[in-house]
């Protein structure tokens, strides 16, 4: 009996033991596993030859940093600029992969949906291979890079919600009879997303109305989709002071850039009839907005919350 019997007693004490043993090293390895990310936030944009409009972006940068440097296992903080200047979204994930970041979590600053965000941006960071995405990176000499790290890429921010917000407020600050006033939305424009730029126009004209009373509207664009001709803003004030006296032009632009704001829209606003007179126009732009800086944060965090959460090493 005690030939038999010793062996088992000593089996199940080796198992339990063994057993022990494993789930320690299981929690181990997890904690090491969560401790061993560093993670980097990249905010991409557009880019522009604007100092200007990259400095705003650069500012978004230095507002953001101290609320996202604060959150678990977040080492750096960068933006990048994916056309017309460096430091390009490559540039960027080179310098993360040699500071040792495990994840990069790319924060997409951009105003509405576009093929930059849903295949220039995924092509350049090797997640995707766009032909005609690529095709359109090699014609205008942009970097593609595959990071050693991996990389994830939120969601677009709430443009309608944020959108609505900013326009009113810079509309109330031009506003001065709004029964006597139209709105004239100037955007940039898309013309494989020119649907939901209109509808996103119309959402935010809307808002405008039901909030302060202006009831007519008219938008232009002051892109590619234009040649960049500001005989399209012209037109587009022009439409809008046929029910109004007076026009009040908001240039749904992220930052400022001197091309855009004084050369095409200022320029247009120039051709109208009496513009002093009749037309109010501040060169501004959606940047600063607290709401944006606070989506920044708030998208952030959830998504450093997940990668933390996860067991890919």
């Amino acid at each position: 009996m005690k030939t038999i019997f010793y062996p088992v007693i000593l089996f199940t004490t080796i198992f339990i033991i063994a057993s022990c043993g494993n789930t320690s090293l299981k929690n181990t390895s997890s904690d090491k596993n969560e401790k061993s990310k560093k993670i980097g936030i990249l905010l991409v944009n557009h880019g522009s030859r604007s100092e200007t409009w990259r400095n705003a972006l650069i500012q978004l940068e230095t507002t953001v940093r101290d609320s996202i440097l604060s959150l678990p296992n977040v080492t750096m903080i960068k933006t990048a600029f994916m056309e017309y200047t460096e430091p390009s979204i490559a540039t960027r994930l080179k310098q993360m992969d040699s500071a040792g970041i495990t994840d990069v979590i790319i924060v997409p600053i951009f105003l509405t949906v576009s093929p930059h965000t849903f295949e220039d941006i995924p092509t350049i960071v090797g997640l995707k291979e766009d032909p005609e995405s690529m095709e359109m990176l090699k014609i205008e000499k942009i970097e593609r890079y595959t990071p050693k790290a991996r990389v994830h890429i939120t969601p677009l921010l709430d443009f309608t919600d944020i959108l609505k917000k900013n326009v009113l407020r810079r509309t109330i600050q031009l506003s001065e009879n709004p029964a006597k006033e139209a709105l004239v939305l100037i955007g940039y424009g898309d013309q494989r997303y020119l649907k939901e730029w209109e509808d996103l126009f119309a959402s935010v004209a809307e808002y405008v109305k039901d909030s302060i009373g202006i009831n007519n509207y008219s938008y232009g664009w002051c892109g590619h989709l234009v040649h960049y001709n500001p005989d399209e803003t012209t037109k587009a004030v022009n439409k809008a002071l046929q029910n109004a006296e007076k026009a009040i032009v908001i240039p749904v632009l992220v930052a400022h850039d001197e091309m855009f704001q004084i050369k095409i829209i200022g320029g247009g606003i120039e051709k109208v009839s009496d513009y002093s007179k009749r037309v109010k126009y501040k060169p501004d732009a959606i940047l600063p907005d607290e709401n944006v800086t606070r989506w920044i944060i708030d998208i952030s965090k959830k998504f450093v919350k997940d990668v933390v959460n996860s067991n890919a090493v």
